[in-house]
């Protein structure tokens, strides 16, 4: 039975590109269809919200998800990573060391944040370690005229940040936290402060003046949002233009 992006409430932001707007943190998980698979972006706060995003994405397309890209490695983003069993996951190089590492200081983050801590467990054990690193831009082929650009733009709002390109008569970035709307982009120890700027102006070359750029919390913006917000960083953290 076909349903709609509606009815699973999610966004269509263009054809065969959708987002999603997950409770809890407001963390958005992005979707795109190809002919033969499709690409999901982030993988949500634990492997029940994994799986919710898989069965959703598989009812939307009519086909299994075949890789995932994780924008950048808060728990926020990647613990829902196994339940994608099968999907080529990327993220950009350094990822795996980071995941790896510091598998324990991303559960207690989440707990900290108000994760259960049996699901917060349940996901650490399970993290899934991205096989594809990213340290430029790489092409994805999904079928069917359907290619999606990865870029590793940051570091910015951590050292390891991964930004999304669909190409089409409307433009789409996913931005992961380098932008965020419903909020003040959040800087913690991770963050590389003085090079956040910069990455979002890589961020604003790679999109364009015309794209829509989909943030990691919170509605889609356009380039002039996304400007604005790279002013504010720079001012809020004392770097030059």
């Amino acid at each position: 039975m076909t349903v709609t992006w509606e009815e699973l409430g999610w966004e269509r932001v263009a054809p065969g590109v959708g987002r999603v707007r997950l409770p809890g943190w407001d963390c958005t998980a992005g979707l795109v269809a190809g002919r033969d698979g499709a690409l999901l972006i982030d993988a949500g706060s634990s492997l029940a919200e994994g799986a919710r995003l898989r069965s959703e994405a598989e009812r939307l397309t009519g086909r299994r998800v075949t890789h995932l890209a994780l924008t950048h490695p808060h728990f926020d983003h990647v613990f829902g990573a196994a339940a994608l069993a099968g999907a080529e996951v990327y993220a950009a190089v350094g990822t795996d060391a980071v995941l790896a590492a510091g598998a324990e200081e991303l559960r207690a983050d989440a707990v900290r944040n108000g994760l259960d801590e049996h699901t917060a467990e349940e996901a650490v054990t399970a993290l899934v370690r991205p096989r594809h690193p990213v340290s430029g831009e790489l092409t994805l082929d999904l079928g069917g005229d359907r290619q999606v650009l990865l870029a590793n733009v940051g570091p910015g709002h951590t050292a390891h940040d991964l930004a999304v390109l669909v190409p089409g008569e409307t433009e789409v970035v996913f931005c992961g936290d380098l932008v965020e709307e419903s909020g003040e982009p959040q800087a913690g120890p991770d963050a590389v402060p003085s090079r956040w700027p910069a990455a979002l102006d890589r961020l604003l070359a790679f999109g364009g003046d015309d794209a829509l750029y989909v943030p990691g919390h919170g509605a889609v913006v356009d380039a002039a949002f996304v400007r604005a917000q790279r002013d504010a960083l720079a001012a809020r953290f004392g770097v030059s233009p």
